[in-house]
């Protein structure tokens, strides 16, 4: 007996656990890994600051691991200081393996595949993702296939092949890129490894929620920004800040914030309710990590804001190169353009008394600077 299902959020429909499932059989929806009681299954991980994470893993003593996680917080005492608030905290993701976030996620999504005997997997990536999928493919032996935008940063994309993954590179848009790769996966009977849509995936970042519980001392910050483009780190750390709390190791949950570049906001119309917004022809935005038209857990990240009471905010090209510029050489911190949304984001928050100067924020740099175009 597996000790997991997978639930679909919207009818409920339950699945039996298989990579090969991504949206409900019954519905279309996205789905989520439930936990079932099974006290013979072990199925806890200790992770790297010592703490326990309940996981889906049938064999959670021989999961994957390139020493993700356990990622640094430190004070920013010079946005403090711009911004006329008291306590602003950074959390270091670009300090994972592949340089960012994104190996919380894939630890998990590859563990799986191994314990599936899986061989190859094809992932679609703007960069990041899909250099995460290549390194830890290459860790375990796995096949990787990544199809990534012609547009792509030439430093993912080099990293991607250094890693040894198979890269298949589609002219037009974001979503042609997903498009093409959900044809090749299904053409050739391959697993499609998505960070986007993989209920493994999600379980991977609920990491995030665990490590800043205990570096905070259980004692979480009032608010938290993340930038979105799919949601998989919000996602994930909502997830895990509830498993928290059902087991009284915190006693609360921050509000939880949302930024989007403001060519691309299908999550802050999804908060608003505003069915009229179209997105342009030809949208553009340097933060590539959350370019994104059609987000498939576009309702979850929106559900997850308004039950935390956050707030959802687009932000401008010229504010996020800003802030990038500002983190860069004031605080010593180079981040990738999409990590400097959460800052713009931050003041817009601030000034409309959204965040008072008392409240304790924390943000997430999500990706270094060199992993991306450079904007001096």
């Amino acid at each position: 007996m597996s000790h997991i299902k997978l639930k679909c959020n919207d009818c409920f429909y339950s699945h039996d656990s298989n990579m090969s499932i991504l949206n409900c059989k019954s519905c279309g929806g996205t789905v989520d890994v439930e936990y079932v009681e099974s006290k013979d299954v072990q199925n806890k991980i200790v992770l790297n600051n010592g703490m326990e994470m309940i996981v889906p893993l049938k064999y959670p003593e021989k999961f994957v691991s390139l020493g993700e996680g356990n990622t640094p917080i430190i004070r920013l005492p010079n946005v403090e200081k711009q911004l006329n608030l008291d306590k602003i905290f950074g959390k270091l993701e670009f300090m994972n393996p592949t340089g960012s976030f994104k190996d919380r996620g894939t630890f998990m999504m590859i563990s799986m595949a191994i314990e599936e005997k899986i061989s190859s997997v094809v992932e679609d990536s703007s960069g990041n993702a899909g250099a995460s999928l290549s390194a830890y493919c290459a860790k375990t032996g796995l096949e990787a296939h990544i199809f990534a935008p012609e547009s792509a940063p030439v430093s993912k994309l080099g990293q991607i092949k250094t890693y040894g993954a198979k890269v298949h590179l589609i002219k037009g848009s974001r979503d042609e890129v997903t498009k093409k790769a959900k044809r090749f996966y299904q053409e050739n009977n391959y697993i499609y490894a998505s960070h986007v849509l993989s209920p493994y995936y999600v379980e991977g970042t609920k990491t995030f929620a665990y490590e800043i519980a205990k570096q905070f001392a259980f004692d979480l910050p009032e608010n938290i920004i993340f930038p979105v483009g799919n949601g998989s780190l919000i996602i994930g750390c909502w997830k895990g800040l509830n498993e928290l709390l059902e087991q009284n190791i915190i006693d609360k949950i921050p509000r939880l914030h949302c930024v989007q570049a403001e060519q691309f906001i299908p999550v802050i119309q999804e908060i608003n309710g505003d069915s009229d917004y179209r997105m342009n022809d030809n949208p553009f935005s340097v933060a590539g990590g959350i370019s994104v038209s059609f987000p498939a857990r576009k309702k979850e990240v929106a559900k997850i804001i308004n039950d935390s009471f956050g707030i959802g905010v687009s932000v401008t090209d010229e504010e996020i190169i800003e802030w990038q510029k500002f983190l860069a050489r004031k605080e010593g911190v180079f981040c990738e353009p999409t990590s400097a949304t959460v800052f713009a984001a931050l003041k817009k928050l601030f000034d409309s008394n959204a965040i008072s100067k008392k409240d304790s924020v924390l943000l997430p740099i999500t990706g270094f600077g060199l992993k991306d175009k450079l904007f001096v």
